[in-house]
């Protein structure tokens, strides 16, 4: 790894070789790609969008490589069942690195009950949910990959378990632009990754309704502090005819959001709050939002490179977010 920068993308023949070598590695691409790499130390997610070094690109015929050399990685593969005591697997001085399957059952449950994990908050976990090209959501299956069988997965999430040097420790930073704006306070009578029935200033009204009566930019997430830190919560579709919202993370009952304050320039000010010196950086994603609203291809966001995702994981489920990993001192 090189101070700086997170990874960089490659060609099925490089990341073979690196595989064959015996690296420890994350892996972001085209499905079709990472089935055919060979078996090895490293775990993948599906996406075609990436920030590189040269600027943001949809790729169909490179690979996302990060590469971890700064400790031993263990990888494991979990189920419904198993994800809430993921994090017992993780070294008590280390970083996990966790890649989830869009419109799975496993990122339902992690959305929903990650805060109330075993050892969550105790031991650093980041990471970025898997996805496929913009143009085919609801037709193609977002997979993860189980590197040492090429198994590809739907329904499981993949972790990367790295034990980091005596005397060094993993930070997990998120960067996000938005803040609650001074618009209605919403509230929802269930949690769910969908909403039609809400609460606006206390009167029973449709999400939907709402949104259109006050003019809301559907790229503005809501926002809701959730125990301390603000967290988006990002419009996937807005169904006028059904009153019906549906989000890319959950809203949860008995949390009161509001809608984002608008963003001026919204391409400007993100790369502007990018890190431009982030020091030594283990892993990297931004939003595929981030990436569609703020015009990202083809321009460089600051020294920090990785795939694009369809939701960022920096301990909980976050949207509209770039996370990044650094290995600092203790």
């Amino acid at each position: 790894m090189t101070m700086g920068s997170s990874g960089w993308l490659a060609d099925l023949e490089q990341a073979s070789a690196l595989i064959e070598s015996g690296a420890t590695l994350a892996i972001a691409g085209d499905v079709e790609l990472l089935a055919s790499l060979p078996r090895g130390n490293w775990i993948g997610g599906s996406t075609p969008y990436f920030m590189a070094e040269e600027g943001g690109a949809c790729r169909s015929d490179r690979v996302f490589i990060h590469q971890f050399d700064v400790g031993e990685g263990v990888i494991e593969r979990y189920d419904r069942s198993s994800l809430p005591s993921f994090l017992v697997d993780a070294p008590e001085n280390g970083f996990t690195l966790l890649i989830l399957p869009a419109g799975s059952g496993v990122l339902e449950d992690y959305a929903r009950y990650a805060p109330s994990y075993h050892d969550m908050f105790l031991k650093p976990v980041a990471g970025w949910v898997s996805g496929v090209r913009v143009d085919r959501l609801g037709k193609d299956a977002a997979q993860v990959v189980d590197g040492r069988t090429g198994e590809c997965l739907t329904q499981a999430a993949i972790a990367l378990h790295l034990a980091l040097p005596e005397g060094s420790e993993a930070m997990v930073h998120a960067i996000s632009l938005f803040e609650p704006g001074d618009g209605a306070e919403i509230e929802f009578p269930a949690t769910g990754f969908s909403a039609g029935d809400c609460l606006v200033d206390g009167k029973p009204d449709k999400l939907a309704n709402y949104m259109k009566a006050a003019r809301i930019d559907h790229r503005l997430p809501l926002v809701a502090d959730y125990s301390g830190a603000m967290v988006n919560v990002s419009i996937q579709e807005v169904d006028e005819a059904s009153g019906e919202v549906a989000f890319y993370a959950p809203v949860f009952e008995g949390v009161r959001y509001r809608f984002a304050r608008p963003i001026g320039d919204y391409p400007e000010q993100f790369l502007q709050a990018m890190p431009s010196e982030p020091g030594k950086v283990l892993f990297g994603c931004n939003c595929i939002l981030n990436y569609l609203y703020s015009e990202l291809e083809g321009r460089r966001t600051g020294d920090l490179t990785g795939p694009i995702t369809f939701g960022e994981v920096a301990y909980q489920l976050l949207n509209q977010t770039a996370v990044y990993v650094t290995l600092e001192a203790m």
